[in-house]
């Protein structure tokens, strides 16, 4: 799957579009950022409710394909304006983390 994929799918609303043609390859839901530097996976679709410029640093640091803030969750324009210059694509969405994911696998699978 790729993030135009995601995109299209209608499932999230689109915040900073990243590189569409980043292949995404596994979920991942974390909301400690010390975790997520040593655990996210290269190529995932990082699910969190961790909105702030950090979680834009720990998804640049781990190669992460796209972050999902869910619970309603929103960055900051300033926040979006860094993520986009990071190549990063932002996706929210008012769903828990866990039904999030489990949309993001659905497509993966």
């Amino acid at each position: 799957m790729t993030v135009q994929t995601l995109t299209d799918s209608g499932i999230f609303t689109l915040k900073t579009p990243g590189d569409p043609s980043r292949s995404i390859e596994k979920v991942f839901c974390c909301d400690l950022l010390s975790i997520a530097m040593s655990k996210a996976p290269e190529n995932g679709a990082w699910v969190t409710v961790m909105g702030n410029k950090n979680t834009i640093a720990v998804a640049s640091l781990t190669d992460i394909s796209c972050i999902i803030l869910a619970e309603g969750i929103q960055f900051s324009q300033e926040d979006l304006n860094c993520a986009e210059n990071e190549g990063i694509a932002v996706f929210s969405t008012s769903l828990p983390i866990f039904e999030a994911a489990l949309k993001v696998q659905e497509i993966l699978s």
